[in-house]
């Protein structure tokens, strides 16, 4: 069966064509929260949104980590020590010797510069980062964040900013509690993008009140602004959120996968090959995760949206008519499927 990279434009490819080998992700907590969780522009946080279902470590240092940040103090100990263990497991199941470090759980450039550049710094600092991602929202990130990744970009660095969409329908955003809507998105990517810093949107598929059709208008919305990278998010519910007792009322009925992998599948041929996949579901731990139960599992979503790609004899930037096929030296063997997405 031919692997993903014949159907995706994958970022592991993207990462392994610009840099000659495998790079591998070290996800990393820093202890941020948000601010719709701190009161600057809500409490509670988005409705679906329970950091500890995609970072374990977030229960742990949520509360006075952040308070530390506040305060200007950084956390370079934590930094390292998480990185250590990343680099650690790395080592045993992708062999990898380069890495970027992702700073994931919440809004990480929620602080003053100064903190971040400290953290920042200290990433770079640990034995073979090669760069940047950060995820955040697109609120936070003036002028002076911008500037700094910028810098890093300048000096060589790989620098990703991750920015969190999810819809471009301002409604459901209102809906979901994110506290910002689809201007503030438009205005953040442009401007990053104009500093030469690429931009990788998470978009997620199924929200409440939302079909095919809204997942389709929010991809052609968001390529019409001009972002470099997606992330596509299954909607799943998990305990701990508001999401999870609109569910148990009845009010969420969760997406079976069949459906989802439809809508995946129409996506990725609506986005020209250009654009890079950084993922194309997203899971939940299962102590976490009440519905749906798919989402527990990564890698049997993935290969069943590649099955719904063959089936169709299609691929990303089948229906753009542009780059839709990838270049010919691209072209994998026939191989099995298990590569990062």
């Amino acid at each position: 069966m031919p692997e993903l990279t014949h159907y995706v434009h994958t970022f592991g490819q993207w990462l392994r064509e610009r840099h000659g080998e495998r790079v591998h992700k070290l996800a990393l907590n820093a202890g941020f929260t948000c601010p719709n969780r701190d009161g600057s522009k809500g409490i509670g946080g988005c409705s679906f949104c329970n950091n500890a279902s995609f970072n374990a470590e977030v229960a742990r240092r949520r509360g006075d980590a952040s308070a530390r940040l506040a305060g200007g103090a950084a956390l370079p100990d934590d930094i390292a020590a998480q990185m250590w263990a990343g680099r650690r497991n790395a080592a045993r199941f992708t062999h990898a010797r380069k890495y970027l470090a992702y700073f994931q759980a919440y809004t990480n450039t929620y602080a003053e510069v100064e903190t971040l550049k400290q953290l920042y710094d200290q990433a770079l600092a640990q034995p073979g980062v090669i760069g940047l991602a950060v995820g955040t929202r697109p609120d936070c990130v003036p002028r002076e964040v911008l500037a700094l990744l910028a810098g890093y970009r300048d000096r060589g660095h790989e620098v990703w900013l991750e920015l969190g969409l999810q819809s471009a329908f301002d409604e459901t955003l209102t809906r979901v509690n994110r506290g910002h809507g689809l201007r503030e998105y438009v205005q953040s990517c442009r401007a990053a993008r104009r500093l030469g810093i690429p931009v990788c949107t998470h978009l997620i598929v199924g929200l409440p009140g939302e079909t095919a059709w809204h997942a389709e208008k929010t991809l052609e919305t968001v390529l019409d602004v001009g972002s470099d990278g997606l992330k596509l998010h299954p909607l799943h519910v998990v305990k701990g959120t508001r999401l999870a007792n609109e569910w148990r009322r009845g009010e969420y009925t969760a997406w079976s996968q069949e459906d989802y992998v439809r809508v995946a599948a129409e996506l990725i041929e609506r986005t020209p090959w250009a654009v890079v996949y950084h993922r194309l579901t997203g899971t939940a731990p299962a102590h976490l995760l009440l519905a749906p139960q798919w989402c527990a599992h990564k890698w049997p979503v993935v290969n069943a949206i590649v099955a719904e790609l063959a089936r169709r004899g299609s691929r990303q930037g089948a229906k753009t008519g542009l780059h839709a096929t990838p270049p010919a030296e691209a072209e994998p063997p026939p191989t099995l499927w298990g590569q990062a997405a």
